[in-house]
């Protein structure tokens, strides 16, 4: 009996002991429960440093950021996106836009210069071959007026057709038909109704004749010379650059000796940089102001948008035609242009709002309680802003500075 009794009381006290240990193991979970409901605070710079109160960080300075956690395994995870690189996961609590569709409307300013309009070039020839006795135009560019005298040339040629005049108006005076046809080819020569008359008067020839400019202008050279359509500032201003064309040389029939250009119409030519050619049409407007008159604008149109880009700058040009007989804008001086752009609706962010790597310019975009890095494809870009075409979608939330969200220490990878 007293064996009996004694593996009751044993039984007891095993019992006893187990239901103790259960009761205070439940205790001891629920009491650690309540521990790791505790706020946790952690840098979002460096996420290595987590504390249990506020402050700042003692690496950066930069203040804490409040992590709250319900239970270990959440614990664990966050710690473990906290501990993520910077090319995974940013955490912290930054300022934000939200991607929309907008129009933006910029000016550009677009550097040009004065340029000869070739268009208005008149070509000086002989119409009679011979030999230059005289010149009265020494250098390239120098100014001349209409009627001035260029140049005389001696004709053999036109000392034959003279003499035949003369016999003909001396012994044959009925015959005003070959007369007639022997003046017009005096005239068609160069000479004029006074020097005919004159020396059929006399009776004298004279094989000199004297080529007067057909107009006002500026002397560039004969046809064998480049004649600059754009003009550089040195060759515009140079006046002592002799011509080809000397005394003394023989010259045929046909053979263009000047080329004159006509400075009252000109063309302003202006560089457009790579990315904004498509921006700018034919006969939108522009107002130019010039090196000598800042104060005072040109308004015109853009005449023209050459197609062809130069490899040297990537940039090609727009061409406007100026009337300058009343703005006296000399020949090669600078101009610059401004150009109101009307962009089309697109999604436009501030250039501070990306970040470029290499090749590559990411953007921020906000994922929960953090940011993530995303590779964008860019556009046109005007003043602040830059075209986005690829990577982000209207209404996704980004950073609006990238650059407060670069760890200087971590390599960022993006998502495609």
């Amino acid at each position: 009996m007293n064996r009996y009794l004694k593996f009751a009381i044993l039984f007891l006290v095993v019992v006893s002991i187990g239901i103790g240990t259960y009761f205070f193991t439940i205790k001891s979970n629920n009491h650690s429960k309540m521990e790791h409901q505790k706020e946790v605070y952690t840098c979002s710079m460096h996420p290595q440093i987590i504390k249990d109160k506020p402050g700042n960080c003692p690496i950066c300075g930069m203040t804490l950021v409040k992590k709250i956690t319900e239970d270990h395994s959440e614990i664990t995870d966050s710690i473990d996106n906290l501990l993520k690189p910077t090319d995974n996961f940013v955490v912290g609590n930054y300022k934000t836009a939200i991607v929309r569709d907008t129009v933006i409307n910029s000016e550009i300013s677009l550097p040009g210069i004065v340029a000869y309009d070739p268009n208005s070039a008149v070509n000086i020839a002989a119409r009679i071959s011979g030999r230059i006795e005289k010149m009265y135009v020494n250098y390239k560019y120098q100014k001349v007026l209409k009627g001035q005298k260029i140049f005389e040339l001696y004709s053999p040629e036109l000392l034959t057709e003279q003499q035949n005049f003369i016999y003909l108006v001396s012994n044959d005076n009925q015959n005003t038909s070959i007369i007639n046809s022997a003046k017009e080819k005096l005239l068609l020569y160069g000479m004029t109704n006074n020097q005919i008359n004159a020396f059929a008067s006399a009776k004298k020839v004279n094989p000199i004749i004297a080529i007067y400019s057909p107009a006002d202008g500026i002397i560039i050279g004969t046809e064998k010379m480049t004649a600059p359509e754009t003009p550089s500032m040195s060759n515009a201003g140079s006046t002592t650059e002799a011509l080809e064309i000397k005394e003394g040389n023989y010259i045929k029939k046909g053979e263009v000796v000047f080329k004159l250009m006509n400075t009252d119409k000109v063309w302003g030519v202006f560089n457009i940089l790579q990315g904004y050619n498509g921006l700018i049409k034919i006969n939108q407007s522009i107002d130019i102001s010039s090196e000598l008159d800042e104060k005072n604008s040109i308004y015109a149109k853009v005449n023209f948008v050459e197609t062809q880009l130069n490899p040297t700058d990537k940039t090609n040009k727009i061409r406007v035609y100026l009337n300058n007989a009343n703005l006296k804008l000399p020949i090669g001086s600078r101009l610059q242009g401004a150009v109101q752009l009307n962009s089309t609706k697109a999604i436009w962010l501030r250039k501070q709002s990306l970040v470029t790597i290499g090749e590559k310019k990411v953007v921020f975009v906000k994922m929960n309680n953090g940011f993530k890095t995303k590779a964008v494809q860019t556009g046109t870009e005007m003043d602040d802003f830059v075209q986005i075409i690829r990577g982000i979608s209207v209404g996704d939330t980004i950073a609006q500075n990238a650059q407060y969200l670069i760890d200087s220490e971590s390599f960022i990878k993006t998502e495609q």
